[in-house]
């Protein structure tokens, strides 16, 4: 017996003889009319297109029935909120489909309640061809909301699983057992393991199949959305690779530019957009101006005590999160710091204390609240300046989630735009940095694979041979392949595959080809195994992912514990790439052109927060405008934000730059010697750390952010004015 029953007490009223599902796969033939049962007792396997059009709003009411049904018996909630009834309908249908609803407004619903539908409507259709209902994979950037999924899945009966980083071997294998048998009915993963040869390769072979892939935080998939991740760009690969059946996108944060990024991406229909706009009536968005950094401490001292209950408190930096924990602590808060520099079982305590009420302010850094259901958050406040409007919205969405009253504070000064340009200004490249990288990369002799001509690269390896940034180089790498069609990321490959033998690898025969040359190649050390997966392929005449794919079954079944390390980035050559110097220059150029406006985009959208709190409109108006949307019926005001309140904007005072100190810079340059890259040198002045910064440690010099209160970009004029003086005297004595 399977550990969902058929579904027939889940249906109540509805008549199973008008019952016509559309979760059901497709395969090719129909029923003999000999093999047909009554219309009472078994679900109409009609064969013509045009029957099923017919039905098809019928068919919608049922399925909807069918859903609500399993809201309740399942989840425990009496009714569907926003648009989720109409894209769980879309889904069942077997469509793709866009959720754009806001923070805490029930996305996951959207996902979940397929995946446990599946399984119940394969048996009202009698579907004996679909031996096994299939798995719902959940691509997620965050642990922590696939931690709290899979923990309130479990505690509900749902068979639920994630693959994350602190997984042990132990877990891992019981996780692999529940993929093999057919028993998991959703998989949660980062975006990250698609990138795993072993993983993909697993995931074509799931008993049932892949039903549906669910991308949350989909926003990532834009390159003007406010977090984009190039590894995002390889769900729509993925989900073909495997033949996922249908795909559900689904985020809290996209402006209309995005949503259709994101619908082009996976072939959405407009219709199958659902959105819902971001207003929630019982949150206040309040915000308060002050001179300097300093003058925000007595406000939210006292802010905290006016409002007591459960509290989020937003910073940029880690240290700084540990510093406010310890003032409020002082100020006899309970409060502890959270950021993405704790090890894993630190946070998970917080995370946890926090859900339980042990623990009543967490001071943290972005990296906290994504994925975090607590209900009853009665106060988010931002310390800092956030990044984007977005982000905001995501971050005071935590709030009030049980509908209760909830106050979201905003504390705003001059000095609040100093962290913000550091990081946008960081992770600009300089151009004779992406000139040099560029070169190397055009020039690298590329090795004949399966898919092609192939070059392999090490990212950090680059990043700190030319002095950029991870995301903005991972950025850089996906526009050569979305913009010049020069390459294709392909799946990477681990450079070092080691095993340990468990009792069963020395006493089971495995007399594949592909076991034999495992067995055959694999040489033992003190106690691991090596295998050159490479050179066992090409000597037993096999593909690579045969000899892969091996070694995943054996370390699934138990037979051997598999290490796999040292990622190395694939991509195709699509064409020939540009080779002169005329050729690599032009390339130079236009890409530079793109990352500079991703600069000042990102300075950009740190003036739209400032904006909002600061223009002459409600804050609820204008965040809901910023998505495309309005307050509900056509209201033009909330009634309860600071603005609405006051009747007044928000002043905040103008920042201060000092003229450039010329000293400063002659100082900088005394210190420091390099003189080929101005960018660089106006890094060091502004106080922005890059992998070459880290490498000559130059931010342990007094020199490093001596500067940080001017202009970047009076900085930048003065620093390239001495290269080249430096340049042209280094000309004139050859």
């Amino acid at each position: 017996m399977s550990e969902y029953d058929s579904g027939d007490d889940l249906l109540g009223d509805v008549s199973a003889d008008t019952l016509k599902l559309g979760a059901k796969r497709s395969r090719s033939g129909s029923a003999d009319d000999s093999q047909k049962q009554s219309r009472n007792t078994k679900i109409s396997k009609r064969s013509k297109v045009e029957d099923v059009e017919q039905d098809n709003k019928k068919n919608d009411e049922l399925l909807g029935k069918f859903s609500q049904d399993i809201l309740k018996e399942s989840f425990g909630y009496d009714g569907f909120r926003h648009e989720q009834f109409a894209a769980i309908k879309t889904t069942l249908r077997g469509e793709n489909a866009l959720v754009v609803f806001p923070t805490g407004a029930g996305k996951s619903l959207c996902y979940q309640i397929p995946a446990v539908a599946f399984e119940k409507l394969d048996a009202l259709n009698d579907d004996t061809a679909q031996a096994k209902p299939g798995i719902t994979i959940v691509v997620s950037p965050l642990i922590a909301l696939m931690k709290d999924q899979v923990d309130t899945l479990l505690r509900k009966g749902v068979a639920a699983a994630c693959l994350d980083s602190t997984k042990t071997w132990e877990q891992i294998q019981q996780i692999s057992s529940g993929i093999r048998e057919g028993q998991l009915r959703l998989l949660y993963c980062a975006p990250e393991r698609l990138n795993n040869e072993g993983f993909v390769e697993s995931m074509k072979h799931v008993p049932g199949g892949a039903r549906l892939v669910a991308v949350d935080e989909a926003h990532c998939i834009s390159e003007w959305g406010h977090s984009f991740r190039p590894d995002y760009l390889k769900v729509a690969r993925f989900v073909d690779e495997i033949q996922a059946r249908n795909v559900v996108c689904l985020t809290a944060t996209a402006t209309p530019r995005v949503a259709d990024d994101i619908a082009a991406a996976f072939n959405i229909k407009k219709t199958n957009v659902f959105r819902t706009s971001p207003y929630r009536p019982n949150l206040q968005l309040l915000a308060e101006s002050v001179k300097t950094k300093q003058d925000k401490y007595p406000r939210m001292f006292e802010f905290l005590r006016e409002h007591p209950g459960p509290s989020l408190v937003y910073v940029t930096l880690h240290k700084q999160a540990e510093m406010l924990a310890a003032d409020l602590g002082g100020e006899g808060f309970d409060a502890v710091a959270f950021h993405a520099g704790l090890k894993t079982e630190v946070k998970t305590r917080i995370q946890d204390d926090f859900m339980a009420g042990k623990v009543r302010i967490v001071v943290a850094t972005i990296a906290f609240g994504m994925g975090i259901d607590k209900p009853d958050i009665r106060n988010v406040l931002h310390f800092d300046l956030s990044g984007t409007i977005e982000e905001y919205s995501q971050q005071v969405g935590r709030a009030g989630r049980d509908g209760e009253p909830s106050h979201c504070m905003f504390y705003i000064c001059p000095e609040d735009f100093y962290l913000r340009e550091n990081f946008a200004r960081g992770d600009l490249p300089s151009r004779q940095s992406l000139r040099r990288l560029l070169g190397d990369l055009f020039h690298r002799k590329a090795v004949s694979a399966p898919e092609g001509r192939v070059v392999k690269l090490n990212q950090t390896a680059l990043g700190r041979e030319y002095d950029i940034r991870a995301s903005p180089l991972s950025i850089l790498l996906a526009t050569l392949e979305l913009r010049f069609g020069l390459i294709r990321a392909i799946t990477p490959e681990y450079t070092s595959y080691q095993f340990e033998a468990r009792r069963e690898y020395y006493s089971s025969v495995d007399s594949s080809q592909e076991g034999k040359a495992i067995r055959n190649h694999a040489i033992k050390a003190v106690k691991l195994y090596n295998i050159d997966v490479n050179t066992a392929a090409e000597l037993a005449g096999l593909l690579r992912v045969d000899i892969i794919r091996k070694l995943n079954e054996l370390n699934d079944r138990g037979i051997i514990m598999l290490k796999a390390s040292g990622v190395e980035n694939r991509y195709k050559i699509l064409g020939k790439l540009p080779s002169t110097p005329e050729e690599i220059e032009a390339v130079t150029d236009k890409l530079y052109v793109d990352m500079e406006a991703r600069e000042e985009d990102a300075m950009r959208r740190t003036q739209q927060v400032v904006d909002l709190v600061t223009g002459d409109t409600c804050f609820a108006l204008a965040l809901a405008q910023h998505f495309g949307m309005g307050l509900p019926d056509g209201k033009t005001a909330c009634g309860h934000c600071t603005h609405c309140l006051t009747g007044k904007r928000v002043i905040m005072e103008p920042k201060l730059t000092p003229p450039v100190d010329i000293a400063g810079i002659k100082q900088i340059l005394a210190l420091c010697t390099v003189r080929d890259d101005p960018r660089f040198l106006a890094r060091v002045a502004f106080g922005i750390r890059s992998p070459r910064v880290l490498q000559l440690k130059l931010q342990n010099l007094s020199i490093f952010g001596s500067l940080a209160e001017h202009d970047f970009k009076s900085l930048l004029t003065e620093f390239t004015r001495a290269c080249e003086a430096a340049n042209m005297g280094s000309k004139a004595k050859r």
